[in-house]
């Protein structure tokens, strides 16, 4: 079923049915095309699995989900597709009203844009009991590792300014372009940043994106802009993370703050955490990427 993001309702339609064939219906929250199905109370300790319905846009070579020996190949099969068909498989085959835990599953719509548009946010709204669970898996794929945290994105849009001129007389402009270089050079300069988090290695690292500027090939540019993304590490502050690309900048042009998803913090002493990494037989991994 499709769900490029911004296009998750089918497949949601197709969860809560399913849901309600399962659950009871006050026991099945749904906020636009975002769902929490499982008992909303319950003594037991809350585990939480966690899903995005959506995905990244199609591949525009056409290609069609297919089948090969034991693996599944389409958009989303990994990303998170595979887990999704895991979480409503596991509540079809466990005995739910016997485990030690209340599972509760969350389906949620816009994991793949910006951090302000994740329907995970309105969902907590309806269901605010989802945030007090003992422990919470999010279903991404790790090739089986687990990863703990995740570290925070910052996106910011840099703006140069000059002024157009041709380009067989320079001079009487200003190169947008060429007042980026000095910014492109101390970006081009930084090292990543290890940070230890709880015994877990994360790292800073700050990239530009991508770049937009120019009218002609013969016209000197006005205008130039560069997009910065800032991966920082569990436990500093976004506030913090916008003052360090400002640091970077040091005046040298305007800078708007796109994209601020904050970082995720790493469950250490939670029982639940290490029983599941004494279950894997793996040590435990930081999430140097980012999700909600």
């Amino acid at each position: 079923i499709p769900s490029v993001i911004g296009h998750e309702q089918a497949l949601a339609n197709v969860v809560e049915a399913w849901a309600l064939e399962r659950f009871e219906r006050a026991d099945v929250v749904r906020v636009s095309n975002s769902l929490a199905a499982g008992k909303r109370s319950d003594p037991r300790p809350a585990l939480c699995l966690v899903g995005h319905l959506d995905t990244v846009p199609e591949n525009p070579d056409g290609t069609e989900p297919r089948i090969e020996g034991d693996r599944l190949i389409g958009l989303g099969a990994s990303d998170m597709k595979g887990s999704l068909a895991v979480m409503m498989a596991l509540a079809d085959a466990l005995p739910l009203d016997t485990l030690p835990f209340n599972l509760r599953l969350v389906f949620y719509e816009r994991e793949e844009g910006p951090f302000l548009e994740s329907g995970l946010g309105p969902l907590f709204q309806a269901a605010p009991e989802l945030k007090q669970a003992a422990f919470t898996i999010a279903m991404e794929p790790t090739d089986g590792a687990v990863q703990v945290g995740c570290v925070g994105s910052l996106h910011a849009k840099l703006s140069f300014l000059g002024k157009a001129a041709h380009s067989a007389r320079p001079w009487q402009g200003t190169n947008a372009i060429h007042a980026a270089a000095g910014v492109l050079t101390d970006l081009a300069a930084r090292e990543r940043r290890e940070v230890v988090v709880s015994g877990h290695t994360f790292f800073e690292v700050m990239s530009a994106t991508l770049a937009k500027g120019g009218r002609a090939r013969n016209v000197v540019p006005d205008a130039f802009e560069v997009n910065v993304n800032y991966r920082f590490a569990p436990g500093k502050r976004v506030d913090t993370a916008k003052e360090d690309v400002l640091a970077l900048v040091n005046g040298r042009c305007a800078v708007e703050f796109t994209d601020l998803a904050p970082s995720g913090g790493v469950c250490a002493g939670n029982p639940h955490f290490e029983k599941l990494v004494l279950l894997t037989g793996r040590p435990a991994e930081a999430k140097q990427a980012w999700t909600d």
